[in-house]
């Protein structure tokens, strides 16, 4: 994304009160940092490549995700770097709200050149204190089962970006002047200096859990740079992305020589005339990601700005031939790294979007953006938001594609969430036979007055559950608003969730199902559950 809200002042420092508020969210975080079973089970694996696919343990695997960009300036940005410099309960918490929505891997910006959480203000000083929040994000990411695709620097402005490094060197910036920091002739200090930078976060060791970045599984790939182009400096150029494709070439090796566990790719937006979306900017969308250091391809779709102007059927038909060129020209998966719309139906978009992304065959997603408050009211994304119930059904197709556990597909793209509390309309004759064992993974995220919950049901027996309710009681008055994946019945405190008519109906021995919802609550009486039943038989808490 070219523009964003970063520009919002900052709080440099924290309050008697903030200091307070941030132990109490604290300890909620204590319950919502943990893994789900499902991630659990491969979090030591890294992510890789089979031919056009993503793979997870010698399987496809495809994913659901959001940007996250700012997760970085979670905090003070000053002042002690464990309780003031970085803000550990804002981040846990909103991993933990991602997680309960279906996000499976968050895009984060890992740069900045701004005195205000910045990575690298001066040229090859690297910010301790910013790294160890950055050491935290991954931490927070890896115990809520998400992974990471950090980007390494921006083309664009925000942050500082390549203009700063342009003004190391003496060199001025701004588009399209900017496009001299991949011109090696124009500028060597500027190659200098990025290697540097990226030499120094892939050997950088996490000071929570002494794992160096490039041994990471929990990093799903790097991105060399935020929307890189050489535009504007040739019309053959602009065509034919020579100048960019030997950068990419050159510091996509750079990055295997050090790091050859991760995916990269090289975040570029697929703007072509060939595709009738953003014209010709000096980064052609198949050369660039044929360099053999790319693992697989990124575009970023903005169809209602006023430069792209695109139907919703113009979408599918431009979303279909970048997958289709991804796989039969190119040979590798497709990443919708961004997208959003604005001024339109969003979650109509949306579930449009994602169902031509999904009958393409596209590997993975991620809209832009998932905000923790309200910051940004054009593409800002905030919980409880209409259009991410369409993402939560696409995440669960995306799930049930890869073949996780207890992940089945929704009988069609377009199913709504359940909203009211509604029991099955034929009560069973028998009672469901009790399994031999199950346990319960319960992730909360409370914000006083209103909450949201993640419920993971493991078969840990023998023998399948065919058909299931799980019963609890709320600590508290909590009341659910809404429930996806599972029916509910409340009343009072008691709660019994039950599979959904036609899919989710079965827990083979091992696997898992999982079902969230949103409810309100009086401040002050939420809490998780202490204890489930799954029809009738007593389960672990994990």
């Amino acid at each position: 994304m070219r523009t964003s809200p970063h520009a919002a002042p900052p709080v440099r420092r924290a309050g008697p009160l903030a200091l307070l508020l941030a132990t109490v969210l604290a300890l909620v975080g204590l319950l919502v940092a943990r893994p789900t079973p499902a991630a659990a089970d491969s979090a030591d694996s890294f992510i890789t490549r089979c031919g056009i696919r993503f793979c997870l343990d010698g399987k496809e695997y495809y994913f659901a995700g959001a940007n996250a960009y700012d997760m970085f300036t979670f905090g003070a940005g000053s002042g002690d770097t464990e309780t003031q410099y970085m803000d550990k309960a804002r981040i846990d918490t909103h991993f933990a709200r991602m997680a309960a929505d279906g996000v499976d891997v968050a895009r984060v910006w890992m740069f900045s050149h701004e005195s205000w959480h910045g990575f690298e203000e001066r040229e090859g000083e690297f910010n301790e204190q910013q790294y160890a929040a950055f050491d935290y994000i991954i931490e927070s990411a890896k115990a809520h089962g998400l992974r990471l695709i950090p980007v390494f620097e921006n083309y664009w402005e925000a942050y500082g970006g390549i203009d700063t490094r342009l003004r190391w060197e003496g060199l001025s910036g701004g588009h399209p002047a900017r496009a001299a920091f991949f011109d090696k002739n124009r500028c060597p200090g500027c190659f200098t200096s990025y290697k540097n930078s990226v030499s120094y976060a892939l050997n950088r060791t996490n000071h929570y859990s002494g794992v160096k970045y490039k041994d990471e599984p929990t990093i799903f790939a790097w991105e060399l740079m935020n929307e890189p182009r050489y535009e504007g400096q040739s019309a053959a150029e602009n065509v034919d992305g020579t100048t960019l494709r030997a950068w990419v070439d050159e510091m996509g090796a750079f990055v295997k020589s050090i790091d050859p566990n991760h995916l990269l790719g090289a975040g570029i937006e697929g703007h072509g005339t060939k595709y009738g979306f953003g014209g010709d900017s000096g980064n052609p969308f198949v050369h660039i990601h044929k360099s053999p250091y790319i693992d697989f391809t990124s575009a970023h779709p903005y169809p209602t700005e006023h430069w792209a102007d695109l139907s919703i059927e113009e979408t599918k038909d431009l979303i279909r031939a970048w997958v289709r060129d991804s796989h039969e020209v190119v040979g590798k998966p497709f990443f919708m790294g961004e997208f959003n719309v604005h001024n339109v139906d969003r979650a109509l978009w949306w579930r449009e979007i994602y169902t031509a992304f999904e009958e393409a065959g596209g590997d993975g997603s991620a809209f832009w953006w998932y905000q923790d408050r309200n910051i940004d009211g054009k593409f800002g994304v905030s919980q409880g938001a209409p259009e991410l119930a369409v993402f939560r059904v696409h995440s669960d197709r995306m799930a049930a594609k890869s073949g996780l556990p207890g992940s089945t597909p929704s009988p069609t793209p377009t199913t709504p969430p359940t909203t009211e509390p509604t029991g099955p309309t034929t009560p069973p004759t028998t009672p469901p036979p009790a399994p031999a064992g199950c346990a319960v993974t319960y992730t909360l995220s409370d914000w006083g007055t209103s909450f949201n919950a993640s419920v993971t049901v493991r078969n840990t027996g023998g023998t399948p559950v065919e058909g299931w309710k799980l019963a609890f009681a709320f600590p508290g008055d909590q009341r659910i608003t809404q429930m996806w994946n599972a029916v509910p019945v409340q009343d009072g405190r008691n709660v019994t969730a039950g599979n959904p008519s036609g899919y989710n109906v079965t827990i083979a021995p091992g696997a898992s199902v999982n079902f969230g919802f949103n409810g309100t609550s009086t401040a002050g009486t939420n809490g998780a559950p202490t204890a489930f039943t799954l029809n009738g038989k007593a389960c672990a808490t994990a």
